[in-house]
């Protein structure tokens, strides 16, 4: 024998025999509803052996040492379980079937296995339907905004997040003020407000954190049947989804964030478990935020905590506690109220010739709004069918300081050129609290071959408000335009002396000194409102077919005005959807019927001796939608295309036939398309992306101004976004990543109005990017906003100037 077939024999037999000396495993992996689970991580603990299951769920992980072995098998959103297997040499360990479920106590940010197929989508939510369900198996729209996107956007604000959500427009930046402080948006024609964290109330009256946002919900249309008419809006609902923590390791993430207009932002995100049998696990995120206006005054300063604690006392009990505490200080942002009850003297903003850098306030005048949010949850399992979720939530907010504001006066002033606003600002002292306590019963059963999966709940919702905020006082005026010195001097602020004129156009004294005395004079209110909602809902997800469902949903609210007992009332709140999948798990064809609705306070009617008062149904808005969704290519491309007509009915308006008489038959509508798209064409490469248009229309209103008009509220009629992120994962220059992205609207009108006519906001396109390098230490990155230092603006019968380009670079170290 030739010596090459004598070395390639004994290579042979070398190999032959090494391989008998290994051992393989095999198994297979599904989620709850029996469905393969692919790109599930199976790992053996101790060693760096491992593999991923394929699109069957299958999985083999060869040439492994005999011994004793802990398999993990894990991904992101499901639970975690481990198994203890032994590996025989020349043999296959054949492990037993597993089944992932979904669990509550993930942690997203910190452990994770590899790569995400899809990093930005989220496929499943516990709270749109108030139950575990896909979103190619919901007929209802919604959109997820995750924390991975959220950091590979360098994201500091709330508000920034959501720019990510399509036809979600910002209207108002948050104002600090009482009652209603927080940021409004547009959604489908219809202004929105956040007002939900996990599915319950969570109010503020201010600015939100992100720290401790594990995603953010953004859910489409009149939502009443599970939600019902408090928290929500026709638009639909913005769900804060909190981190949680997980009892697996102890782990982290600290940040720092620096960049224009004095940025700087410390973060900490940190989990332990806190018991060697992994029942009891900690998790605390943290942030300390101070930024200036881009503006000639305003700032922004904060401090937020959250601490989560999770218990699993056994295989059935189980509870959860977050708490979330915001001290935020900071002036309210420059709007500009155009007059609604007089024509413009100005109707568009190149004539209105607007500095946007100054402000017309000062750093002394700033208002805190610390709130404060506890929710603490214990679940029960009652059989392998079904499940016990009680739930108890409490949350505050108050308005402490200066809220002013600019209302255009010009109609009052006899000069030509240009247009005057009067300054009027009040003493904020105002607190809300709620208290809101839910039992839900959560099954998953079979009545012969027709799968159920149900949620039945009570909800008890209370809101108290207390006000003692000041009057309204006027401090100033001031001129923005054109006009000479001596003509603004004489013409707006009364100024003859040429000696004493005012040479910036503003006649307001901004001191804190100054305002205390102007609001001395002034009357506090003293008001207290409490109102209690009783709630009873049911929800069954019915499956026909394995690839045909449908979703019947009923909702009772008994609202009580415990100020006035003439408000009681009581409303019914239906649901339907249905959903056929022609390909399972990978397209959908759904359509939905939506019930949304709202409490209508009385009215006093009628005058001399014949004064009633006279209670009115609730204000009604049903939509119906039709649809597709996609998951196709393993996971890699989910969009939903959708067309929507919401419809909102007994809306009360004047009487055209009688003074001081109501009639309750007014109506408005919305209607149009959304288009939204996270997919992962290549390794690497992540992509979130959409497109809205919105047609929206006033028919029967309670003023002529406003009859066939789009509402001012409704925001732009077209908007898209995209954001588009490649991160090598390979090569010399593994770990850079870059990212490009940005933002349209079309032109809107702030103010329509037959009496005073069109102001209109332009459109706009905003361009941003980034950069980055990241390891499984720490993670460098920058990013650059509005790259074209773009001049916009927003509004709702206002205008707001917004940023100009502006940087954040950021470094976090994780451990």
């Amino acid at each position: 024998m030739q010596p090459k077939y004598l070395l390639f024999f004994f290579l042979l037999i070398s190999t032959s025999l090494w391989a008998q000396n290994k051992g393989s495993v095999q198994g297979k992996v599904k989620s709850s509803d029996g469905q393969p689970a692919s790109h599930v991580n199976v790992i053996l603990k101790g060693t760096n052996k491992g593999a991923i299951a394929n699109n069957k769920g299958e999985y083999e992980i060869k040439n492994v040492d005999p011994g004793n072995y802990t398999l993990l098998v894990s991904f992101i959103g499901l639970e975690t379980k481990e198994y203890s297997i032994e590996v025989k040499a020349g043999e296959t360990t054949a492990v037993p079937e597993v089944v992932l479920n979904e669990n509550s106590q993930q942690l997203d940010e910190i452990v994770v296995s590899g790569y995400k197929t899809n990093e930005f989508d989220r496929k499943q939510s516990d709270y749109v339907a108030k139950l575990p369900l896909k979103n190619i198996e919901n007929p209802q729209v919604y959109t997820t905004i995750s924390s991975e996107l959220i950091k590979d956007q360098v994201v500091t604000s709330f508000n920034d997040a959501l720019k990510n959500a399509p036809g979600l427009d910002k209207r108002w930046e948050s104002t600090g003020r009482s009652g209603d402080g927080a940021g409004y948006f547009s959604l489908r024609g219809f202004v929105v407000q956040p007002t939900l964290i996990n599915g319950l109330p969570g109010l503020t009256n201010g600015g939100l954190d992100i720290a401790n946002i594990e995603r953010i919900e953004v859910v489409r249309g009149p939502s009443g049947t599970l939600y019902g008419s408090s928290l929500i809006s026709y638009g639909g609902l913005i769900n804060i989804v909190t981190k949680k923590p997980t009892y697996e390791k102890f782990g982290g993430e600290i940040a720092y964030n620096t960049g224009s207009f004095g940025l700087n932002r410390i973060t900490a995100d940190i989990n332990a478990p806190l018991s060697k049998e992994k029942k009891v696990a900690l998790r605390v995120n943290t942030a300390y935020h101070s930024e200036n206006s881009f503006q000639d005054a305003g700032f922004r300063k904060s401090f937020f905590i959250a601490p989560s604690l999770a218990y699993e006392v056994n295989d059935k009990l189980s509870f959860l506690v977050n708490a979330e505490f915001l001290a935020a200080e900071n002036t309210n942002q420059t709007m500009l109220f155009l007059d609604r009850g007089a024509p413009l003297t100005v109707p568009t903003l190149e004539a209105l010739n607007y500095d946007h850098k100054r402000s017309y306030t000062s750093n002394d005048l700033a208002m805190k709004n610390p709130t404060f949010s506890l929710q603490a949850q214990m679940n029960y399992k009652l059989s392998d069918t079904w499940r016990s979720q009680t739930v108890l939530s409490r949350s505050s907010a108050k308005s402490d300081g200066y809220y002013s504001y600019l209302y255009e006066s010009t109609q009052y002033y006899t000069i030509s050129e240009g247009s005057v606003f009067g300054r009027y600002i009040s003493k904020q002292n105002s607190s809300t609290l709620t208290t809101d306590i839910q039992q839900n019963f959560i099954g998953d059963f079979t009545i012969g071959n027709l799968r159920n999966r149900v949620v039945a709940g009570l909800d008890y919702y209370n809101n108290s408000a207390q006000n003692n905020d000041t009057g309204y006082v006027g401090n100033g005026s001031i001129y923005i335009g054109n006009a000479s010195v001596k003509d603004v001097n004489e013409l707006v602020f009364g100024i003859t002396d040429p000696e004493a004129y005012e040479t910036d156009n503003d006649s307001g004294v901004l001191s804190k000194a100054a305002t205390d005395a102007i609001l001395a004079g002034t009357t506090l209110n003293n008001t207290k409102a409490e109102q209690e909602v009783f709630s009873a809902y049911f929800s069954d997800v019915l499956n026909i077919t394995p690839t045909l469902s449908a979703m019947v949903s009923l909702r009772v609210d008994h609202f009580v005005n415990k100020d006035d007992d003439a408000s009681n009332q009581t409303a019914l709140s239906p649901k339907f959807g249905i959903v056929y999948q022609p390909i399972k798990d990978q397209l959908s064809v759904f359509a939905n019927y939506m019930n949304g609705f709202s409490n209508v306070a009385p009215r006093t009617e009628g005058a001399g001796d014949n004064i009633t008062v006279r209670s009115f149904d609730p204000e009604q808005a049903n939509q119906w939608e039709v649809g597709v969704k996609t998951d196709l290519y393993d996971g890699k491309v989910s969009a939903t295309l959708s067309y929507y007509d919401i419809l909102v009915s007994n809306v009360v308006r004047q009487d055209a036939t009688r003074l001081n008489y109501y009639v309750q038959d007014g109506e408005n509508y919305s209607k149009g398309i959304e288009f939204s798209i996270v997919t992962s064409p290549l390794p690497g490469m992540n992509v979130m992306g959409g497109y809205s248009h919105n047609n929206s229309k006033m028919t029967k209103t309670d003023s002529e101004d406003f009859i066939g008009r789009r509402p001012e509220s409704a925001g732009p009629r077209n908007m898209a976004n995209l954001w588009v992120s490649y991160r090598l994962r390979e090569g010399a220059l593994q770990g850079v990543g870059i990212a490009v992205g940005g933002n349209y609207a079309s032109e809107y009108a702030t103010l329509d109005r037959a009496t005073t006519g069109t102001f209109m906001i332009p459109s706009y396109t905003l361009l941003n990017a980034a950069l980055s390098y990241s390891t499984d230490a720490f993670r460098i990155a920058f990013k650059v906003d509005n790259l074209t230092n773009e001049d916009y603006y927003n509004g709702w019968s206002t205008i707001n100037p917004q940023k100009p380009r502006n940087v954040t670079t950021s470094i976090s170290f994780r451990f």
